[in-house]
C-alpha cells in the first residue's frame, strides 16, 4: 500500500505544476536552526539520500569550485559534516549505485559493471537493499528519479516497488534516464505517457516535495536519484547566469545543470522545514562517480575532479572520490576525512534506524563518524571494471591494476603503485620501487573478488498447496530470540514460537491459508537489546510470493 495521494492526485499536481519556470531560483533560509554542539542524531531519523549524476568531487564551491556557483550546497557543508575521502561504489552509474543499495563493493556486488550495449544489468531477488531494511524497521520508503537497473518492466524482481520502496517515480533504466524530456515516466507498475516537453528534474523536485509534505506517523526514507549534471547538458531555456560566459555552450549548460541541482537541493531542505521534520531528519548529499567529458563538456576547464587525476571511468581518484555531505541539525559542523565509501551507506542506514545489520557485508556503519564520535576503520577498500581495471586501497597505498591491452597496457596488464599521503593526485608510479607492498595489495586485490558472501536475511511468505509457509532467517551476526512466527488475517492464526535463532539459521512454519485469501506474516523477535517486529502482507494467495519483509 503506498501511504500518500493516489496516482491521480499525484500526476495532477505534479503536471499542473508545468506551469510554473522550470527553474525557479530558491535559497535556503537565512536563519539555520540551533546547532547541538555535541553532534547528536535524532532516534530513528527521517532519512533524505541525494544522489547527484556524474557530479565531480570538484564540483561544489566547499571543495574548490570557483566558476559554478553552488551556494546552497556550500551552506550545507558548512552547517553538517564534510566527508573529504568519501568514495563511490565505481567509477560508473549501475555498479555504483549496486554498491550504494546493497553494502557490498564491485568484488561482490551483483551488478558489477555497465551494459555496454547488451541487457540493463539488474538485481536479484538475493539482493537485499537499505530500502528493504529500513521499511524492516517501519519506515515509509521512495525513490525518485533514476533508478539504472532494468529489465523496464513491472513486477520483476529488479523493480524498485520489489527492492523495497514503497513509491517509485522516475527512469527504470539509465539510458531512458539520458533524456532530459522523456516521453513517459514509470510511477510504480504503470508508466506515465508524457508530451516530451516536461522537463524531468522539474518532475522530480516537485513530486519529492509532495512525499516530504506526505504526512505519515513513520519516519521516511526518500531516496532522490537526481539524473544531474549527466550529459547531454540539457536545461530549460538558456545557460542562466552562465549564458555570456566564454565557454562552450555545453560547458555553459553544464555549469547551468550543476546550479540547478544546488536550487533543487535547496527546495527539499526547505520542503523539510516547511513541513516542521528538518530537525527529525538526516540529509546525505553525495555523487555515483567522478565527472564527465562527454559531449563537448571539457571538465578541465572547471577543475571538476579538484586535485585528483581523471574522471569518470577510471579507477585513479579522479573517478571514484566524490563530494559527500551530511546534515542534520543537531550535527556539529566539522570536516572528516576518515575514508568512506558507498557501501558503508546500507550498514549505516541500518545503524540509524536500529535494524540488525546483515552479517557479510564489505560495508562499516559510519554514523559515529556523523556525531564525532568515532567508527570503525577499513582494512582496505576495493574497486573492479571487470576486464578492464582494478584498485586497491590499504592506507596510504594504493594499487591500480589494468587488464592486458586497456589504457594503453600491454599484453601482460600494468600494475601501478602510489602514495596517496605523499601523491594524491596519483602522479608518481612507485610499483618498481615498491615491490613488496606492491605483490602484497594485488594479492589482497585477488583475494577480496569473488562470488557474493551474504546469506539469506528477512521474512519470506510462500504459498506451498494449502499452506502459507513462513519463514525467518537469520542473516545477521548476532542471535535472534524468543521468535515468535505467525500468519495474521480475519482470524490470526496460532503463534508459533522459537526460543534461538543463530546468524545463518532459518526457521519455517506452515499456515492454513485464510479463508479471505489476505494475510500477513508476522515475526517477533528480539536482539540487540531491542524488540523488532517483521510483517509482510502476503497480497496474493493465488501464485508464490518471496520477498523480504516489512517491520516496525
Amino acid at each position: 500500500m503506498i501511504n500518500g495521494p493516489s496516482r491521480r492526485a499525484l500526476f495532477a499536481g505534479t503536471l499542473a505544476g508545468l506551469a510554473l519556470p522550470a527553474a525557479v531560483p530558491t535559497a535556503l533560509p537565512a536563519a539555520a536552526e540551533a546547532t547541538d554542539r555535541r553532534g547528536s542524531l535524532p532516534r530513528r531519523p527521517n532519512i533524505l539520500l541525494i544522489l547527484a549524476d556524474d557530479l565531480g568531487w570538484g564540483e561544489i564551491g566547499s571543495n574548490g569550485q570557483r566558476l559554478i556557483r553552488t551556494p546552497n550546497l556550500d551552506r550545507l557543508a558548512a552547517e553538517g559534516v564534510q566527508f573529504k575521502t568519501a568514495y563511490s561504489g565505481a567509477p560508473l552509474c549501475a555498479p555504483s549505485r549496486c554498491s550504494l543499495l546493497t553494502g557490498l563493493h564491485a568484488g561482490h556486488s551483483t551488478v558489477r559493471d555497465n551494459p555496454e550495449g547488451g541487457p540493463q544489468h539488474s538485481l536479484t531477488d538475493a539482493d537485499l537493499t537499505f530500502a528493504e531494511l529500513l521499511q524492516m524497521a517501519g519506515y515509509r520508503t521512495g525513490c525518485i528519479g533514476k533508478w539504472g537497473f532494468g529489465p523496464e518492466e513491472a513486477d520483476q524482481a529488479s523493480h524498485p516497488n520489489v527492492r523495497g520502496f514503497d513509491e517509485f517515480f522516475g527512469y527504470i533504466g539509465h539510458k531512458h534516464a539520458h533524456q532530459y524530456f522523456p516521453t513517459y515516466l514509470w510511477h510504480n507498475g504503470q508508466k506515465v505517457q508524457l508530451n516530451g516537453s516536461s522537463y524531468a528534474p522539474h518532475l522530480f523536485r516537485q513530486r519529492a516535495v509532495e512525499f516530504i509534505n506526505a504526512g505519515s506517523d513513520k519516519p521516511f526514507l526518500l531516496y532522490y536519484a537526481s539524473i544531474l549534471p549527466h550529459a547531454p547538458s540539457v536545461v530549460p531555456g538558456d545557460a542562466g547566469p552562465y549564458e555570456d560566459e566564454p565557454w562552450s555552450g555545453p560547458n555553459r549548460r553544464h555549469a547551468a545543470q550543476v546550479a540547478r541541482l544546488d536550487t533543487d537541493v535547496a527546495a527539499l531542505i526547505r520542503a523539510l522545514r516547511d513541513a516542521g521534520v528538518a530537525k527529525d531528519t538526516l540529509v546525505l548529499f553525495t555523487s555515483d562517480n567522478g565527472p564527465h567529458r562527454e559531449k563537448g563538456v571539457t571538465p578541465w576547464l572547471f577543475d571538476s575532479n579538484g586535485p585528483y587525476r581523471a574522471d569518470k571511468r577510471d579507477v585513479y581518484e579522479g573517478g571514484i572520490r566524490v563530494p559527500m555531505i551530511a546534515w542534520s541539525p543537531g550535527l556539529r559542523p566539522r570536516v572528516e576525512r576518515q575514508p568512506v565509501a558507498f557501501w558503508d551507506v546500507l550498514p549505516t542506514f541500518a545503524d540509524l534506524a536500529g535494524v540488525p545489520a546483515p552479517a557479510n557485508l564489505d560495508g562499516l556503519s559510519f554514523r559515529g563518524l556523523l556525531t564525532g564520535e568515532g567508527a570503525p576503520r577499513h582494512d582496505h577498500l576495493i574497486w573492479n571494471r571487470p576486464r578492464k581495471a582494478q584498485a586497491v586501497r590499504r592506507g596510504r597505498w594504493k594499487v591500480v591494476r589494468f587488464a592486458p591491452n586497456i589504457a594503453g597496457a600491454g599484453p601482460e596488464g600494468r600494475v601501478e603503485l602510489y602514495d596517496l599521503t605523499r601523491d594524491p593526485g596519483e602522479s608518481r608510479d612507485l610499483a618498481a620501487a615498491r615491490p613488496q607492498i606492491t605483490r602484497e595489495l594485488v594479492e589482497l586485490l585477488d583475494r577480496s573478488i569473488g562470488d557474493d558472501p551474504r546469506t539469506p536475511y528477512g521474512l519470506r511468505s510462500e504459498l506451498a498447496g494449502d499452506q502459507i509457509v513462513v519463514s525467518l532467517h537469520n542473516g545477521s551476526t548476532v542471535p535472534w530470540r524468543n521468535v515468535r512466527l505467525r500468519l495474521d488475517g480475519r482470524r490470526r492464526a496460532q503463534a508459533h514460537t522459537v526460543a534461538r535463532l543463530d546468524p545463518g539459521m532459518a526457521v519455517s512454519v506452515g499456515f492454513p491459508v485464510p479463508s479471505s485469501g489476505r494475510a500477513t506474516a508476522r515475526a517477533d523477535f528480539e536482539a540487540g537489546g531491542r524488540t523488532h517486529v517483521f510483517r509482510r502482507a502476503h497480497r496474493d494467495t493465488q501464485r508464490p510470493d518471496t520477498v523480504s519483509l516489512l517491520s516496525n
